[in-house]
């Protein structure tokens, strides 16, 4: 556990509550999640009829088809699956759907390819909760379906299948409703495994597992609390020990350091976006194959062709990026729609979501790309926090020839004639729902504090509500009038660099700081700035002793003499924004001058130059 200091337990108590989390034990399982903590699957609606019959399938020795997504959470499911099943001594195959030619969902024509070769059993994952007539095909031609998902279920309820899984249907019971695809494929291959196992053995084969689930469920945006919480921490950490082939090769290309666990923005913004591309930009078979490779060469491959795909999407994306600011700079009408309802002829479909997350980004308004392609259209959207968007898609549901999604995304299929009465009702019911003051951004603000109280400590803290990401957001700080004590410098003409100091000049006391009498762990040693008036006194070999032990040691290198503390010293930040640049130039500023900020906080890893370092999310000068 953390040894820390009063004052940031203070801190650390209230983010906790924010949470949700007002008792010990709550707060306790939220620190250290643990297998333990995993629900069991048989409260899963569906769950018992779905092993009964995969069980019957292996021990029948009868072949099995997983049908999945093209993406990072479809493709996470497809493995998982096929693996638990391959374990327990069955045999499947998968059908990944081209997204081009195919599209999202399952299609009656391959259930007809699927039952001619002798397939009686097929199992959807990430898809198939709106899938009525391809699951009356199955049925017509006697395969049995079994379909996972967590996409909402329409108005009309579920398909006739075997059985349905999905903890948002009507009436199940499960405790955690916000599963990702995976996360609900990963409970059937749980309660296979309890069924064909050793009990010995199954620990060792969820934690395997819990690799590949954590990956999908960052990627695919769930709140990180719950069952998502265990999955996401125990995952990460397992990814810094990964052996796969493939996931070594992986994380490789992507520079993911294996020193330590990756952050969920590593997966978020450097994993997901290579396993993405494959489906994006060519086949997502491709990424079945890199997590079954046995030989590191063939993983090399594989993986360096998913980071050139990945290169092609980012250039495809910018060049659509490019013709939207065009619309919106010849169209003022864009900029005065509520809901923003945007398309462009032959826009790559792989990358339109991406594209809608680009311009919410910017406008701060619900947002559907559409690509036409000739008498069709495509279509993906994204939304604000005040506007449910598969709401108001289904509003206007006759429009289109297929959709889904959830709150905050959709996608969806239509004939191309109907884009522009789409863009009207769109607008229309968005008009109904939302006021101006919802389109202004909203920055979540977590505690204010003085520059002196970012420390070694309350950084470790901070790393205990690890990993961040929906429903668990890195916490934001504001500190007020800070000075700059240097020239703001711009890198790469996009990012700004700033040097802060506390406005005035404080005495460093024991009330404020870390009492120097007390040991330092190795995470603390390596987390102090050389500016901090507590780290000059931290010897050189203390410092490669702690770089020695590890980072994440709990107990690290001690510490252990008495000194004095220096007082009357400012404590000196870099912060970087990203993406500030042009906002610099809005606001200029100049050494000396005094400036609020709301901000993160990090830890720069550079042997040299590192120690914790301010991330700025907002900043202005001070009113008055």
């Amino acid at each position: 556990m953390l040894r820390g200091n009063a004052q940031t337990a203070q801190i650390l108590a209230p983010l906790l509550v924010n949470r949700g989390l007002g008792d010990p034990e709550s707060a306790h399982r939220f620190l250290s999640p643990s297998l333990s903590h995993l629900h069991a699957p048989e409260q899963m609606s569906g769950l018992q009829a779905a092993v009964d019959r995969l069980n019957a399938a292996v021990e029948r020795k009868e072949p099995i088809l997983i049908y999945g997504d093209y993406d990072v959470d479809g493709t996470m499911a497809v493995i998982i699956l096929k693996t638990a099943i391959e374990l327990c001594g069955g045999a499947a195959d998968f059908h990944v759907p081209h997204r081009i030619r195919e599209g999202y969902d399952m299609r009656d024509d391959v259930i007809e390819r699927a039952a001619a070769a002798g397939i009686r059993l097929i199992v959807s994952v990430d898809m198939g909760i709106r899938a009525f007539a391809p699951a009356e095909t199955a049925q017509r031609l006697g395969v049995d379906l079994i379909v996972t998902d967590h996409h909402l279920p329409g108005p009309d309820g579920v398909p006739k299948a075997l059985a349905v899984l999905n903890p948002n249907q009507k009436d199940c019971g499960y405790p955690d409703k916000r599963l990702c695809g995976a996360g609900v494929a990963f409970k059937l291959a749980q309660g296979l495994m309890q069924r064909r196992l050793d009990p010995k053995d199954q620990n060792k084969m969820l934690m395997s597992f819990m690799k590949v689930v954590a990956i999908a469920t960052i990627a695919d945006a769930v709140p990180l609390s719950g069952e998502n919480r265990v999955f996401a921490s125990l995952g990460l950490d397992a990814l810094r020990k990964a052996v796969n082939p493939g996931l070594r090769a992986l994380l490789e290309v992507a520079q993911v350091s294996a020193k330590r666990p990756p952050t969920s923005g590593e997966v978020g913004f450097r994993i997901a976006p290579r396993i993405n591309a494959a489906g994006r930009m060519d086949v997502a078979r491709d990424v079945i194959e890199l997590f079954s490779v046995k030989d590191p060469a063939r993983a090399r491959e594989l993986a360096a062709k998913l980071d050139r795909l990945n290169t092609d999407r980012q250039e495809e994306e910018r060049r659509i990026l490019r013709a939207v600011e065009e619309r919106f700079s010849s169209d003022p009408a864009l900029c005065d729609a509520y809901c923003i309802v945007i398309d462009g002829e032959g826009w790559h479909r792989g990358v339109i979501g991406i594209t809608a997350t680009r311009v919410v980004e910017r406008y701060n308004r619900p947002t559907l790309v559409i690509s036409r392609e000739g008498e069709e259209a495509f279509g993906s959207g994204r939304s604000i926090r005040a506007f449910h968007l598969l709401e108001a898609i289904e509003s206007c549901g006759p429009l289109f020839s297929r959709y889904g999604g959830h709150s905050h995304a959709c996608g969806f299929a239509m004939p191309a004639a109907n884009v522009d009465e789409l863009r009207t009702r769109l607008d229309a019911f968005a008009r109904a729902r939302l006021t101006p003051s919802d389109f202004d951004p909203i920055l979540d603000l977590d505690a204010e504090l003085n520059l002196s109280e970012v420390t070694p400590d309350l950084f470790q803290a901070l790393r205990l509500l690890e990993p961040y990401g929906v429903g668990n957001p890195e916490p934001v700080f504001a500190a007020r009038a800070v000075q700059l004590s240097a020239p703001p410098r711009i890198l790469k003409e996009k990012h700004i660099k700033l040097k802060l100091r506390e406005g005035e000049t404080k005495k460093v006391t024991s009330s404020t700081t870390p009492d120097a009498s007390r040991e330092l762990t190795a995470a603390a040693i390596l987390a102090m700035p050389r500016c901090h008036p507590d780290g000059a006194a931290i010897g050189r070999a203390e410092r490669k002793a702690a770089l020695e032990g590890g980072f994440a040691s709990p107990q690290g290198v001690p510490r252990t003499e008495n000194r004095e503390l220096r007082t009357g010293l400012k404590i000196t930040f870099d912060a970087l924004g990203w993406h500030m640049a042009e906002r610099l130039q809005q606001t200029p500023l100049l050494a000396g001058d005094t400036i609020d900020i709301a901000f993160t906080v990090g830890h720069n890893d550079h042997p040299e130059y590192g120690g914790l370092e301010l991330s700025l999310r907002d900043f202005k000068m001070p009113s008055g």
